[in-house]
């Protein structure tokens, strides 16, 4: 008998369990939101937008775009590369990619920046090649790049891969056997239908990207108008006691997440109708 049925002993619990549910999504995530704003703007729109309004910050906000805008569409690349050649072909090492796909989820993001130290560091691996061909790449925007490449790397692939799996490569295949070349199926085939797909993953791996911090608080060097994206420009702000300016930048990070889960419910109510469609034909 499933919990679901008529005569299910937990179906008068229903609705405490919904209760609870929303309580504790209220208090962890519905609360800290709502005091973000109110501390913001705690002593009035003026003092907010004259925080806002701070050349640092406004660096700190270009940084953090432009490094999703590098960051993101690599992975995208990677994302539908490796989910192609997890899902279309067998081989040897394929366990060990699909590893190294999950690895960024399961080690530490601080850990993550630690790699570019060892390797691009004043005292890294690395370090006397670059330092020949006056190459610099911890505490600048390659620094930065790289370490939120790693921490994002799974989350196209991810989104893809299963969809992919389900597919099945019929479609792909019947347009070869007609002469179609491989470009010509994947802009036609393949794309097409891993779209929805491809753009929930793309909007996942964003949102992680702008929000970053242990990962390129490690490389970035903290050098304020440089090197500081938006999560690390807070931090600054509110070790200094600045705390109307920490919560006033913290608004507009929480702000880009808002939109970002505006677009993602979007895109999943998208996703979903067009999923069923598919499987009524």
């Amino acid at each position: 008998m499933t919990a679901g049925s008529p005569r299910s002993p937990w179906r008068g619990w229903a609705p405490a369990m919904l209760l609870l549910a929303l309580g504790w999504l209220a208090l962890i995530i519905l609360l800290p939101l709502v005091t973000v704003f109110l501390e913001a703007f705690r002593r009035g729109a003026e003092a907010f937008f004259t925080s806002i309004d701070q050349p640092d910050t406004w660096a700190a906000v270009r940084l953090t775009l432009l490094v999703a805008a590098i960051a993101v569409p690599l992975n995208a690349v990677f994302g539908v590369a490796a989910a192609w050649c997890v899902t279309r072909f067998d081989f040897r090492g394929k366990s060990i990619l699909t590893t190294l796909i999950d690895l960024p989820f399961s080690v530490s993001p601080v850990i993550s920046g630690l790699v570019w130290i060892l390797l691009f560091g004043a005292a890294g691996w690395f370090a006397p090649v670059l330092d020949a061909l006056g190459i610099r790449v911890v505490f600048t925007v390659t620094g930065l790049v790289l370490a939120t490449v790693l921490v994002t790397l799974p989350f196209v692939a991810r989104e893809l891969i299963p969809l992919m799996q389900e597919q099945g490569a019929d479609e792909e295949s019947a347009a070869i056997t007609l002469g179609a070349g491989g470009w010509t199926t994947f802009f036609l085939v393949t794309l097409p239908n891993i779209r929805w797909a491809l753009l929930y993953g793309v909007l996942l791996c964003n949102a992680r990207a702008m929000g970053e911090f242990g990962a390129v608080s490690v490389v970035s060097g903290h050098i304020r108008g440089q090197t500081n994206t938006l999560p690390l420009h807070v931090e600054i702000l509110y070790n200094e006691y600045n705390f109307v300016g920490a919560f006033a930048t913290a608004s507009l990070l929480a702000g880009l997440a808002l939109v970002t889960l505006l677009i993602k419910s979007l895109l999943e109510w998208r996703y979903a109708g067009e999923l069923a469609v598919r499987r009524r034909h």
